[in-house]
């Protein structure tokens, strides 16, 4: 059992501030502390679990334990393989189209870098289409089901669930014609809410962002979908079903970044579950956009019906302003408030492990900064 004493203030005796970071980004204060404890000798082991091999009695237990946490806490179905891989989410843009195309067709909704990024990607492997996008209005919305020009006899749909740069969320679970499976890269808002795993061919997600430290990436995929491309040209990292076959052991995993996914999946579990992180990361985002909303002095950047409660993004409309509010709120104990480089303004990414104090305190903030700046 973690101790969760202390998990919901942070103060500056503690010399923590909030972080605001898009990725990686902070982690609950209650696993930091159980890392370090067992940092040097894990379960009287005798060593670190950075150091112990993956093929080890004990090692085996720790990966074995988060992926049951895993399945127990986003409700995965047992026809699904869970992948712990390595490369980021960025290696997962070439691997899914070559697992997943057969007539080497796809398509892809364009509302964001990282979904652009994961279209020009598969692009070098077929005939990828464009299902919709929010480019012209500079991403600031995702799609309406009406809106999505799905084919009937694509491989399969892909989505960014969460758009860290942009400041946007898919609220609902997009409908594919029959047969047309849904891939979703998750790795900004997995474990914020309850998803229901059967409407998705394949779910991914980079760890750094609301489920531990940078290195491991986890892939849902549905069993049927494993194996039915020939990979003989392909390299044999980037295939999901000799990853499956082997437990995710063809090679030395990330060990020590799926050991603290263990934790964060038991801390999550100890709040109550994913039900639990979404009425929180309702609560948190409410009270930021409330007060956006209410005032004139910042601009809240997307579409209401596309907010994400990850990533807000807002602007004063001054870029010197912006820069200056990023100074001061880091002078302030709180960083990377900064907006990404390629759309300026600034940006509160509020994942999981955010107390609710921080927005509140960020808040704050802005209030005093708005006053001093009219």
């Amino acid at each position: 059992m973690l101790n969760f004493e202390r998990q919901v203030t942070i103060t500056m005796a503690d010399n923590r501030i909030y972080n605001f970071s898009a990725g990686p980004s902070m982690l609950p204060v209650p696993v930091l502390e159980r890392c370090a404890s067992e940092m040097l000798n894990y379960k009287s082991s005798g060593m670190s679990v950075m150091e112990m091999s993956h093929r080890s009695k004990v090692y085996d237990a720790v990966i074995k334990e988060t992926e049951a946490r895993l399945r127990r806490v986003l409700s995965i179905p047992e026809n699904y393989k869970v992948l712990f891989l390595q490369g980021g989410a960025t290696t997962q843009f070439a691997a899914i189209p070559m697992n997943l195309m057969k007539t080497g067709k796809a398509d892809y909704a364009l509302t964001g870098n990282f979904a652009n990024n994961a279209y020009k990607e598969a692009k070098k492997f077929g005939d990828i289409h464009v299902a919709f996008s929010s480019k012209e209005g500079n991403f600031n919305r995702v799609p309406t089901q009406a809106e999505l020009d799905i084919r009937p006899d694509a491989d399969y749909f892909y989505i960014c669930a969460n758009n860290t740069i942009y400041g946007t969320e898919w609220q609902y679970d997009p409908e594919t014609p029959a047969g047309v499976p849904l891939v979703a890269d998750m790795s900004s808002n997995i474990l914020s809410k309850p998803v229901d795993i059967s409407k998705y061919g394949v779910i991914y997600a980079g760890a750094q962002k609301n489920m531990g430290p940078a290195g491991v990436t986890v892939v849902i995929v549905r069993e049927d979908l494993l194996g039915n491309y020939p990979l003989e040209k392909y390299p044999v990292m980037l295939d999901w079903k000799t990853m499956a076959e082997k437990d995710s052991m063809y090679n030395t995993p990330p060990t020590y970044a799926i050991y603290v996914l263990g934790l964060v999946l038991e801390w999550v579990e100890e709040q109550g579950g994913v039900d639990a992180m979404r009425k929180l990361a309702e609560k948190r985002s409410s009270l930021l956009y409330d007060y956006l909303d209410s005032q004139d002095f910042y601009k809240a950047v997307a579409e209401k019906a596309s907010r994400s409660h990850m990533n807000v993004t807002f602007r004063t409309g001054n870029d010197e302003l912006d820069a200056k509010f990023a100074k001061e709120s880091a002078a302030a104990g709180m960083s990377n408030l900064k907006g990404h480089r390629s759309v300026g303004g600034m940006r509160a990414s509020i994942y999981n492990a955010m107390p609710v104090e921080g927005v509140e305190y960020l808040i704050d903030f802005m209030k005093k900064f708005a006053e001093e700046n009219k």
